[in-house]
C-alpha cells in the first residue's frame, strides 16, 4: 500500500534538499502541467458561460446543465481508460494523443450551430483531456524509479496546483471570454492551448519505453521489448472491463443526471451490467479494475470516497453559487467571476501550503471543517448580503480545494499499486467527475429553471450534511495517522524511496 520507506505523513525525500528534485525539472514539468490544467479549466470556465450559451440557444438552466455533466460523464469514462492506455502503452504516446483530440473539440465547440452539438463537443473535450493528468502521474512514476528516489511532495504539488488554479481561476477567465469575446471565445481558447502544451510535449517529454504486459514488473517489460506478440499487448489492455465500465458509470449516470425526473428503469440496467462487470474483472489474469486488490486497499476505496464527497460539495457551489449569484443577486458573468476570485485565491495557497506540509490526515481535516463552515454561512445569504461576506463564503470554499486536492493525492500516490499509478489516477478522478455530476443533478433539482435564494439553501444544507461526514471519515482513518521513522545515527544516510513494485492494478 505504500511505498517503501514512505509513511502517511509524508517519506524522507520531503524533508531533503533541493537536490531530492533532481530528475524532475522545468523541461519535463512544463509539458505536464500545461496538459494538466486543460480539463480542470474547461471544468469551470463555462461555469460564468451558462446564462449566455442559454439566452443564445433559447434554453433553461436544466438544459445547460448538461453541458456540465456531459464533460463529467465522458471524463469519469475515459479518466482511468486513458491512465491504462498509459500504463500499459506509454504516457507519452497518450498524453500527446489527447493535446490532438482537445485541438478537434475546442474548434468544434466554437462552431457548434446547436446545443446539441455544443454538448457533444464537450463530450470530445472531456475525453481529450482526460489523457494529461493520469498519463503525467505515470510519468512521475517512472521518473522517479530512473533517478532512483521517490517523487518529492512538492512536484506532486505542483501537478495540484496547475490543476487547481486553472479549476479555480476558470470562473473568472470564462466570464471575461464571455463578456469581450462572446461565450464562443470558452470552447476557442482551447486551440492555442493544447498547440503550447503539444509543441512542449513533442519537445521535452522522454520516450516512451517497450510496452509493458500486466504484473509482472522487469521481466514483463523486457519479455515486450525482446518481441512479445501484439495480441497479448492488445490483450492486457482488458478492453472488454473497459467497454464494460464504461457503459454502467454511463447508464448509471444518466440516472443521475436528472434527480428532478427519476428514470427508475435505468436502476435494473445499471445493476445487471455491474454485475457482468464484476464477474469479468474477478476472472480476468490483468482486470481494468481490480476489484481484489481494493478489496484489500481499504486506504485506497477510502481516498476515492473522501476526494468524491469533497467534489460533491465543492462543486455544488462553484456552478450553483456562480448561478446564484447571476440570477438572484443581479450581478454579470464578470463581475460574478470576479467575487469569486477569493475562492482561487484561497485554493492557490492551501495547495502550496498542503504540498510543503508532510501530513496527510490534518490537512484533509482542516478541509473538512471548512466545507462544513462554508455551507453554514451560504444558509445565511440572500438578497441583501454585504459584498464582504459574499467573498469571505468564497474564501471558505476556496481552502477545502487546495487542501483536499493535495492531501488525497499524497495519499493516493503512496497506497496506489507501483505498475498501476496512471489507471489508479484516472479512477480518482473518476470518484471527482461522480461527485461533480451528482452536483450538477442535485442544482437542477433544487433550483429548476432559475436560481433562488430557497433553492441555494437547500443547497447548502446538503453541503452542510456531506461535510460532517467527510469529517468523521477522515478522523476516523486510522491510516493516515503518520507514523515515526526509525531511528537512525547521525552517520547513517537517508534511504531512497523506491516505489513498490506489484503483481496488481
Amino acid at each position: 500500500m505504500r511505498a517503501k520507506g514512505a509513511t502517511a505523513g509524508g517519506s524522507a525525500a520531503d524533508a531533503a534538499p533541493a537536490e531530492t528534485e533532481r530528475g524532475f525539472g522545468a523541461r519535463l514539468m512544463t509539458p505536464l502541467l500545461l496538459g494538466s490544467v486543460l480539463n480542470p479549466i474547461n471544468s469551470t470556465m463555462i461555469a460564468t458561460s451558462l446564462v449566455a450559451i442559454a439566452r443564445d440557444f433559447r434554453v433553461g438552466a436544466a438544459d445547460t446543465a448538461w453541458l456540465i455533466s456531459a464533460m463529467y460523464l465522458a471524463s469519469a469514462v475515459a479518466q482511468p481508460s486513458m491512465g491504462r492506455l498509459a500504463d500499459r502503452l506509454g504516457p507519452r504516446r497518450v498524453f500527446t494523443a489527447g493535446l490532438v483530440t482537445v485541438l478537434v473539440a475546442g474548434l468544434a465547440g466554437a462552431l457548434a450551430p446547436t446545443i446539441t452539438l455544443l454538448i457533444l463537443s464537450r463530450v470530445v473535450l472531456g475525453v481529450g483531456t482526460s489523457a494529461a493528468y493520469p498519463a503525467a502521474m505515470a510519468i512521475l512514476r517512472t521518473e522517479a524509479e530512473r533517478v532512483g528516489r521517490g517523487t518529492p511532495r512538492t512536484v506532486l504539488g505542483r501537478l495540484s496546483l496547475a490543476a487547481l488554479g486553472s479549476a479555480a481561476v476558470g470562473p473568472a477567465l470564462g466570464g471575461l471570454l464571455a463578456a469581450t469575446a462572446g461565450w464562443r471565445a470558452v470552447f476557442a481558447v482551447n486551440v492555442p492551448l493544447a498547440l503550447i502544451a503539444l509543441a512542449c510535449a513533442v519537445a521535452w517529454l522522454p520516450a516512451d519505453g517497450p510496452r509493458r504486459a500486466p504484473g509482472r514488473g522487469a521481466e514483463a517489460t523486457a519479455e515486450a521489448g525482446a518481441g512479445a506478440g501484439t495480441a497479448a499487448r492488445a490483450g492486457s489492455l482488458d478492453p472488454l472491463g473497459i467497454a464494460l465500465f464504461a457503459a454502467t458509470l454511463t447508464v448509471g449516470m444518466f440516472f443521475l443526471l436528472d434527480l428532478a425526473h427519476p428514470r427508475w428503469l435505468l436502476l435494473a440496467p445499471t445493476a445487471v451490467l455491474a454485475a457482468v462487470l464484476a464477474r469479468w474483472q474477478l476472472h480476468h489474469p490483468a482486470p481494468f479494475l481490480d476489484l481484489r486488490m481494493l478489496a484489500r486497499n481499504g486506504a485506497l476505496l477510502r481516498t476515492y470516497l473522501r476526494h468524491g464527497l469533497a467534489y460533491l460539495v465543492i462543486y455544488c457551489v462553484l456552478y450553483g453559487y456562480s448561478q446564484w449569484l447571476e440570477e438572484a443577486h443581479g450581478y454579470s458573468a464578470f463581475h460574478a467571476g470576479l467575487i469569486m476570485l477569493p475562492m482561487s485565491g484561497a485554493a492557490a495557497v492551501c495547495s502550496l501550503a498542503g504540498a510543503r506540509t508532510k501530513g496527510i490526515r490534518a490537512p484533509l481535516t482542516a478541509a473538512a471543517v471548512c466545507l462544513a463552515a462554508g455551507a453554514g454561512v451560504c444558509l445565511l445569504l440572500g438578497g441583501g448580503t454585504p459584498l464582504a461576506v459574499l467573498l469571505l463564503t468564497g474564501v471558505l470554499f476556496g481552502v477545502p480545494q487546495g487542501l483536499a486536492a493535495t492531501g488525497n493525492q499524497a495519499a493516493l500516490y503512496a497506497q496506489a499499486p507501483a505498475d498501476g499509478i496512471g489507471a489508479a489516477a484516472g479512477f480518482q478522478r473518476t470518484a471527482q467527475y461522480l461527485g461533480a455530476i451528482t452536483s450538477s443533478s442535485l442544482i437542477g433539482l433544487l433550483y429548476g429553471q432559475r436560481a433562488t435564494d430557497a433553492g441555494l439553501h437547500e443547497i447548502a444544507v446538503v453541503g452542510l450534511v456531506l461535510g460532517v461526514l467527510l469529517l468523521v471519515l477522515t478522523v476516523a482513518d486510522r491510516t493516515l495517522r503518520p507514523r515515526p521513522a526509525p531511528p537512525r545515527t547521525p552517520s547513517e544516510p537517508l534511504e531512497p524511496v523506491r516505489p513498490r513494485t506489484s503483481h496488481h492494478h
